[in-house]
């Protein structure tokens, strides 16, 4: 399955996406007041996004980002990361929002004219949906030092063969598209420059490999790395349950040799036996990545007030501490000694939105969405000569029912116009039974969304006053 973060159109199965990308199911059950898009399952996956929850349970800081390519015009299918950002700062995140201009000059040919006119739109929307300007940051990529200062450093620490496998880049690839990876990771990481913390990107599934390359990255520019561990030699992580679930209970009288007799793995059963009489025990190992003596020194000294402490010429061996204490006593000290700190960025996924025509809704195809400019009496018309889930006659559709998971116009009602919960189910079951058929549906779709265009564009009239008073440049 391949991911273009630049012309990737739709996913055909979401589940591919767990099994090939690592991606895990989103759980809504322990999210505070969990915005419409999580618990109607259009928001279906996240890595990391544990990290962010408790957080926001617990009251602690953390940030969220996610942006935009000037690249087009501004539809609904956007407004999805909009409400997800605009949603992150009103429970206390710092949020950021991204305008990529050099990733849209340099990947998609757009004049910085270009970029200045699309960007202004998409932050009108943002201010319209909520976001505060004063408790957030809007940045150009363009006009960001510190973010290209990061960009350069981060491009230290990867290479055209890792570019390649994530990205797909061959000899016909300009050097500033590949840059412009850089310049992503570096977007990622930026709420974070001042003080590591946990921080979740927003974001559709095309955008993924920016994800997959910046959580490497992060490791790769720390001073030190925690992992868990069970013996002087090291365990591969495919192996470490094996082994953690055979140490649990036996107070450390467990050799590795003995172990090596009784797992199935002849790869983990090898490892083993070269351990011998080693007796394994569960313990923390901190691993130095070119720390600086001073830091490796100091973090040695920290980590002795946590629990037992084996030093290594290359790492330390913490035994009977909590590994979270570890992990923060060490992050503390590595930012006190000049290092990052970084947190692997978390992220969410949502569903692609279907284009009225089928396929992704897609800005180069006018009629396959609807403008957040778009005149509501327009609008309505695209809704009524939209595609449906529907069958070939009403008497077919009472019969068996339509499909409302194959439909953009419900896709409507559950990602934008629906006014709650109650009235998407309800658009669906209805649907589904044979209840309601097309025309009705369209009709009254139709006219949530011309309210809803009104609405926004009022409020985006209203912000236009916001944004000359804030100190947004655009």
């Amino acid at each position: 399955m391949d991911i273009d973060p630049w012309g990737s159109d739709s996913v055909d199965d979401y589940s591919k996406l767990f099994d090939e990308f690592g991606i895990d199911e989103f759980d809504v059950s322990d999210v505070p007041e969990p915005l419409d898009l999580m618990r109607r399952g259009i928001i279906f996956g996240e890595r990391d996004y544990d990290l962010v929850k408790e957080a926001m349970r617990e009251g602690e800081e953390f940030a969220a980002l996610s942006g935009f390519m000037p690249s087009g015009n501004l539809h609904l299918g956007h407004l999805m990361v909009l409400r997800e950002l605009v949603w992150h700062q009103q429970r206390g995140a710092d949020t950021y929002f991204v305008v990529a201009d050099l990733e849209a000059h340099s990947a998609r040919g757009m004049s910085w004219e270009e970029c200045e006119r699309y960007a202004r739109e998409y932050v009108l929307s943002l201010l319209a949906l909520g976001f505060d300007p004063e408790k957030g940051t809007v940045y150009r990529q363009s006009d960001n030092d510190e973010l290209r200062d990061l960009a350069f450093e981060l491009g230290e620490q990867t290479n055209f063969n890792e570019l390649n496998a994530i990205y797909g880049f061959d000899g016909e690839t300009n050097i500033g598209h590949m840059q412009s990876t850089l310049t992503q990771a570096a977007d990622i990481l930026y709420p974070q420059l001042d003080e590591p913390k946990p921080t979740v990107i927003p974001v559709g599934t095309d955008q993924d490999p920016h994800l997959r390359l910046t959580r490497g990255l992060a490791r790769r520019m720390r001073m030190f790395g925690v992992t868990e561990a069970y013996a002087s030699f090291e365990i591969e992580d495919e192996h470490k349950s094996v082994v953690r679930e055979a140490v649990k209970d036996t107070d450390g009288e467990l050799t590795a040799e003995e172990l090596a007799e009784t797992v199935e793995d002849e790869e983990l059963a090898d490892r083993l036996r070269a351990g011998g009489d080693e007796t394994l025990r569960a313990r923390t190992r901190v691993l130095s990545r070119d720390a600086p003596d001073e830091a490796f020194d100091a973090v040695r000294d920290e980590l002795e007030a946590l629990g037992s402490v084996e030093p290594f010429d290359e790492h330390l061996d913490v035994y009977d501490a909590d590994r979270e204490r570890v992990e923060k006593v060490v992050r503390e000290v590595e930012v006190e000694h000049g290092g990052y700190g970084f947190y692997p960025p978390s992220s969410f996924y949502h569903r692609f939105m279907t284009g009225l025509t089928g396929g992704k809704m897609s800005s180069s195809v006018p009629k396959s969405h609807i403008a957040v400019t778009d005149e509501p009496e327009d609008a309505s018309e695209k809704v009524m000569s939209a595609t449906t889930g529907g069958r070939e006659t009403a008497e077919e559709q009472r019969e068996k029912g339509g499909d409302p998971d194959d439909c953009p116009v419900y896709e409507l009602y559950a990602y934008t116009v629906a006014k709650d919960d109650e009235h998407a189910e309800r658009v669906y079951e209805e649907c589904a039974n044979g209840e309601r058929l097309c025309g009705g549906c369209k009709s009254e779709a139709a006219d949530l969304t011309a309210d809803f265009l009104e609405e926004h564009q009022e409020a985006r009239d209203e912000a236009r006053e916001t944004l000359e008073e804030s100190d947004i440049e655009l």
